[in-house]
C-alpha cells in the first residue's frame, strides 16, 4: 500500500489473511494427525479386544484411589453420564470393571477394577506405547521433546487473563 509519501507499507489485511492461511493450515494438520493417531491406537488395541472409548474409561477408573461412581467417571471424561454406563455395561460383560455398592450409601454404585480389568490395564500400556512409536517414528528424540512442549502449550494453556 502506497502512503502519501510514496513509501510503502505492509497490507495488514494481506498478513491477517496469511496468518489465517498458516493457522488454518495448522489446524487441519492437528486434525489429520489426530485421526491418524487414532486408526493406529484401535489397530494397537484389537488384539486386546478394547475399543479407545473403554480403554479410556478403563485408566480413569484406575487413576481413582477408590471405586468412582458413575457421575466422577462422566463428569471426569468430559460425557454424558448414559455414555458411561454403556461404557461399563461393555466393560462389565469382558470382565474387565465390576459394579459394587457403596459401603456407605447402597443407593450408589461404584465401579472397580477386576484382575482382569489390571491386566488389561497392562496390555493397553504396551499398546499406547506401540502406537506412539509407530507414530512419533519420523521424530528425533530432540524434535520430540520439542513436540511435548508444544503439544502441553496447547492442552494445558495458561488461565485466561482477564484486564
Amino acid at each position: 500500500m502506497d502512503t502519501s509519501d510514496g513509501t510503502s507499507t505492509p497490507d495488514t489485511r494481506t498478513a491477517d489473511a496469511g496468518s489465517a492461511d498458516a493457522d488454518g493450515l495448522l489446524a487441519e494438520q492437528l486434525l489429520r494427525l489426530t485421526r491418524r493417531l487414532h486408526r493406529i491406537q484401535k489397530l494397537h488395541l484389537e488384539p486386546v479386544g478394547i475399543t479407545p472409548a473403554q480403554s479410556r474409561l478403563l485408566r480413569t477408573v484406575a487413576h481413582y484411589d477408590h471405586p468412582p461412581r458413575m457421575a466422577d467417571l462422566a463428569e471426569r471424561l468430559e460425557v454424558v453420564p448414559r455414555a458411561v454406563t454403556s461404557l461399563v455395561d461393555g466393560l462389565e460383560a469382558a470382565g474387565r470393571v465390576r459394579r459394587v455398592a457403596d459401603p456407605t450409601n447402597r443407593r450408589v454404585v461404584r465401579i472397580e477394577l477386576t484382575d482382569t480389568g489390571r491386566a488389561t490395564l497392562r496390555a493397553l500400556r504396551s499398546a499406547r506405547r506401540a502406537a506412539a512409536e509407530d507414530i512419533l517414528a519420523p521424530l528425533t528424540v530432540d524434535q520430540r521433546e520439542v513436540l511435548g512442549g508444544l503439544l502441553s502449550a496447547l492442552v494445558d494453556p495458561l488461565p485466561e487473563r482477564h484486564c
